[in-house]
């Protein structure tokens, strides 16, 4: 079975709290399994942290919906500050309200999910 998910790239911005979405994005890449935090999401920090490549991202348009996502990604980055990511667990096939799941930097991410 797919597990569904988007890796969204955000700048972080004064007034905009981690564990909320961001109106601006700028860049969106879409993964059709192994979307979940236990897998995606060390992934992504692991490639944060060392540079490791993630296999199968596909690039999107940055308005470009699904109503099959089971979660987001955002990664929060400005330059000069930590990078930290955001994971909100969603439905979209069952309109199911988002719950944000996790909210840190990308060690903290390892600790919890590696």
């Amino acid at each position: 079975m797919s597990t569904r998910a988007q890796i969204r790239f955000a700048t972080r911005e004064e007034g905009v709290t981690f564990s909320e979405h961001p109106d601006n994005i700028h860049a969106q890449f879409y993964v059709h399994h192994d979307g979940y935090p236990e897998f995606l999401g060390v992934e992504i920090a692991k490639s944060l942290l060392d540079s490791t490549s993630i296999d199968n991202l596909e690039i999107e348009y940055l308005d470009t919906k699904h109503g099959d996502l089971e979660y987001v990604y955002y990664i929060w980055q400005t330059p000069s500050k930590t990078t930290w990511i955001s994971i909100f667990k969603t439905n979209t096939f069952n309109n199911k309200e988002e719950e944000c799941i996790f909210v840190g930097e990308p060690q903290k991410l390892l600790e919890k999910y590696d």
